[in-house]
């Protein structure tokens, strides 16, 4: 039923408060996530219904409710304040930097890996005054944006401290190593039966607990990996000395499409923990503008999925 009085139009505010409601379904919850008081938040709520001219919620002794009205206009509500965050964004984007460049960092082939072309689409769009740049990395990734080479980055965890990161996805990895190795004839192996094989040596450059995750170092058994006498800092150097045959690595099995070469063998490993990308930003440019809109826009995509 339409309620009687005079209506006005809504504000953006009273429409949030809404969306706050509808997700928590008690007042109080959704009182304490906006920052205001109970009373406070009814008074909107009832100002929005007034200025709607329809009921959106049921208010029962115990339980609170979508109407039907306020079932019907939700996915238009949620459409109407994602729009207007939106605008709010991009003003902020072009009040602070005007056009501007933004430069994110690639941890190799990284951007190829769902939902990152996804969420690159969508921040085009979003921001299409906006120089978008994006700036190869290799295996000191965390390095180079602790460095400050670029304004965020997409990488594979784990990372070092005074590093924010928010996960993407997540997936199986394989051994690389030299298509003549013994063990690369077998459809399966697990880390014991690697245990004797040298592990390239990384880099300097790359942080320690980035080399360890990845070299699974220790092993299940408490066995220190051994490494050569390479410091390779990227993969495709890496790649050239796994065909040679100087050493493994233990990439994600996505690089068997990404970075097919012959000489390299990639076999599935059952024991070895799972790879996690992520973008990734320092705190102290958390709230920029570019960024606030790269993590709002991979958040956007991420609920979609």
């Amino acid at each position: 039923m339409a309620m009687s009085g005079d209506t006005k139009q809504p504000s953006i505010h009273q429409l949030q408060l809404f969306l706050h409601l509808a997700e928590e379904l008690h007042f109080g919850r959704a009182a304490r996530r906006a920052f205001i008081s109970q009373p406070a938040l009814s008074r909107q709520i009832f100002a929005l219904e007034r200025n709607l001219g329809v009921k959106l919620i049921d208010r029962g002794t115990r339980t609170v409710a979508l109407a039907p009205a306020g079932q019907a206009l939700l996915d238009q509500i949620r459409h109407v304040v994602d729009a207007a965050h939106e605008l709010r964004q991009q003003a902020r984007c072009a009040a602070e930097t005007g056009v501007g460049r933004m430069v994110i960092g690639s941890f190799e082939a990284i951007v190829s890996i769902d939902p990152i072309p996804e969420v690159l689409d969508e921040l085009r769009r979003r921001m299409p005054g906006v120089d978008i740049q994006i700036r190869r990395v290799a295996f000191d990734a965390a390095t180079s944006l602790l460095e400050g080479t670029a304004d965020a980055t997409f990488l594979p965890l784990p990372v070092p401290d005074g590093i924010q990161y928010l996960k993407l996805a997540s997936g199986p990895r394989c051994a690389a190593m030299c298509a003549s190795e013994p063990l690369a004839q077998r459809g399966r192996i697990t880390l014991a039966d690697l245990s004797d094989r040298l592990h390239l040596g990384w880099s300097p450059r790359v942080p320690k607990v980035f080399q360890d995750f990845w070299a699974c170092d220790p092993l299940p058994d408490g066995t220190p990996v051994r490494y050569s006498n390479h410091a390779v800092a990227d993969y495709e150097s890496a790649l050239l000395a796994i065909a040679m045959g100087e050493g493994i690595q233990l990439p994600p099995s996505v690089a068997q499409v990404l970075y097919p070469r012959l000489g390299v063998a990639y076999v599935e490993v059952e024991d070895v923990p799972p790879w996690t990308i992520a973008l990734s930003w320092l705190p102290s440019k958390r709230d920029h503008p570019f960024v606030e809109a790269l993590r709002d826009t991979t958040l956007r995509v991420l609920r979609k999925r």
